[in-house]
């Protein structure tokens, strides 16, 4: 509850009048039946109508502030349930942004889209819907269960009957409940996921004709959602059930001994009309008080899954150095930052920050897994080096972990053991800000966003100047087609680039890591949807446009990575060999199998 409630202390205010409206609203809801009350037993009775009129006028205005009461809680509460939810949602699609590969490798991304909104929505819901009840039902509760013993403690007594009764039988559906929320929630993810794959692959499933297949399965998973929810609303309605019988069963007692009382004069028909009127807010408040349990109980179980996400540790941070440094403490080696503290060591290390200036890439007997207790490594020992300004090609079979290797370079994953160092620092060492800024990647799968083609350069470099653009669109020979496009530089493009072909949006990923001006530049695969002839157009631009810049370029066939000043060749995650073009042809096998075949692929 303390991480919950440091997320409503900037709505404390709202929350604060809030509950001041909902008890005021609720004493003066409770003043009425004592004035209905007194208008039976003395106004009737005695006839006077002036003093009928009178109580009449007051319990009139009780009822016109309760109305603008309750009015302004319904505001406050709502202010504070949304804000309350916006600043849950901010801070988990920020804690979202720290995650490496390997911590959304974790998470599913439908789970994720929906702890991020569902969950969020049920504890918002739960704040606008239960804070009333919430606050209103024990006051309710208290005072009229005071005022019914005052009226007539013997008649009273039916309370200490029903109230345990009702009391039980809502404990008993809250804790049956509870576990079915949460596979309701998970189903939930499962139906999103279906929806996510179907509509990334949409293409896919309408050129393969597996429209039927695809709604068999979300048919599955949609049914696997409506039997759970079934089963948490079924059991979680039997509250009004249960309700209803303790209610008019208190009611029947009541009217039965106070309907003797009355006949024999022990009270008076007035008395007992409050009286019903305050059974029925005891009971009422009982109602209201286990709707708020459901509500807690089924936003509970989201606030846990949203805990997951936010207590989820980034597995790559920028205090590495640091803590692998504070560690030399133990061996007695005392530095000036250690006298300092860790946190204040962490911050000066920060303030120091190194640069990268010239792009030399060393890997030191690097071993990678993705998760620490696979049984085989994904990349084994793995050690080259790489010059500023050279232009390296990697290249290998299927499968032989080409693109993890490069991903280990900006940190998107982290090695699980050697060192990777650029200009002689370990990677680590540097700010995960600085080196991603430094090392511009076009990934495997190209991602462009909704917005304008010039929206989508400028993620490289946000303050680019249009001779910027076109000198970056040149080198990746995006001015070819450009002047086709109907607004050109701001034409709109679809979600995912999705009225771009295939080779024009590599072209528009590489122009725009270009844009970015790198020290490192790695090209996963990323000519292979373009024609070789525009391969070679980009491969010339790179080499005489950006001399100083180092490349590394992963790629499937031979003709991207000839020309290149080493190539690396892997193999089951290792490296088989390193060389030239000339020097791999003659004396490497695998890479003569690659490049014959591809010959022998081109001349058919």
């Amino acid at each position: 509850m303390k991480k919950f409630l440091a997320y409503a202390r900037d709505y404390k205010k709202e929350l604060i009048l809030a509950i001041s409206c909902i008890e005021a609203e609720t004493l003066f809801e409770l003043i009425i039946p004592i004035m209905m009350a007194d208008i039976i037993d003395v106004g009737i009775v005695n006839g006077d109508k002036s003093y009928i009129l009178l109580k009449g006028f007051q319990m009139v205005v009780c009822a016109i502030i309760s109305l603008v009461l309750g009015n302004l809680c319904a505001r406050f509460t709502a202010a504070c349930g949304n804000g309350i939810g916006a600043s849950i949602r901010a801070a988990e699609f920020q804690k979202m942004q720290t995650y490496s590969f390997s911590n959304t490798d974790k998470f599913s991304t439908p789970s994720l889209v929906t702890r991020l909104t569902s969950d969020v929505t049920t504890i918002q819901n739960s704040i606008t819907n239960g804070l009333r009840p919430g606050f209103r039902s024990p006051v309710m509760l208290f005072v009229a269960i005071f005022l019914s013993f005052r009226i007539n403690a013997a008649l009273a007594v039916v309370f200490l009957i029903a109230a345990p009764v009702l009391g039980i039988v809502l404990f008993i559906i809250v804790k049956n409940v509870r576990p079915l929320y949460a596979k309701m929630q998970n189903a939930v993810d499962y139906v999103n996921r279906i929806i996510q794959e179907n509509l990334t692959a949409i293409r896919v499933v309408k050129a393969y004709v597996r429209e039927d297949h695809e709604i068999a399965k979300f048919e599955e998973v949609n049914q696997n959602l409506k039997k759970n929810s079934e089963r948490a609303f079924s059991l979680a309605v039997l509250n009004m059930p249960a309700f209803q019988f303790v209610m008019y069963g208190t009611i029947l007692s009541i009217l039965w001994f106070g309907g003797k009382l009355v006949w024999v004069g022990d009270m008076k028909v007035g008395s007992l009309t409050s009286f019903l009127s305050y059974v029925l807010q005891v009971l009422n408040s009982l109602m209201m008080f286990s709707n708020v349990f459901l509500l807690f109980t089924r936003s509970l179980t989201s606030w846990k899954r949203i805990l997951e996400v936010m207590e989820e540790e980034p597995a790559i941070t920028d205090d590495r150095a640091i803590n692998d440094d504070w560690a030399t403490i133990e061996e007695g080696v005392i530095t000036e930052e250690h006298g300092l503290g860790k946190d204040k060591a962490i911050s000066n290390n920060l303030t120091k920050e190194l640069r990268i200036k010239s792009g030399n890439i060393s890997f030191e007997q690097v071993y990678f897994k993705y998760k620490d207790n696979a049984k085989e490594y994904v990349l084994s020992d793995i050690s080259i080096e790489i010059k500023s300004g050279q232009t390296v090609g990697i290249i290998g079979p299927t499968g032989s972990a080409k693109s993890t290797l490069v991903q280990l370079i900006p940190r998107l994953y982290e090695a699980t053991s050697g060192n990777i160092s650029i200009d002689g620092h370990p990677i680590y060492e540097y700010t995960q800000k600085h080196l991603r800024d430094s090392i511009a990647m076009v990934l495997q799968k190209n991602i462009l966003f909704s917005g304008t083609v010039k929206e989508n350069l400028l993620w490289g470099k946000e303050d680019a100047t249009m001779e910027e653009i076109e000198r970056a669109c040149h080198i990746a020979c995006v001015d070819e087609f450009i002047d086709r496009l109907n607004k050109g530089y701001d034409t709109e493009l679809g979600q995912g680039g999705v009225n771009v072909s295939g080779g024009q949006k590599q072209r528009l990923c590489i122009a725009r890591a270009i844009l970015k001006a790198p020290k490192i530049l790695i090209l996963d695969d990323s000519t292979s949807a373009v024609d070789t002839a525009t391969e070679a157009k980009i491969k010339e631009g790179l080499a005489k446009e950006l001399p100083g810049m180092t490349k590394i370029i992963v790629a499937q066939r031979i003709t991207s990575i000839m020309d290149a000043d080493q190539i690396l060749i892997l193999e089951d995650g290792k490296i088989n060999a390193i060389g030239t073009h000339n020097s791999l042809l003659e004396e490497n096998e695998i890479y003569q199998d690659i490049y014959y075949s591809q010959q022998q692929g081109g001349s058919l």
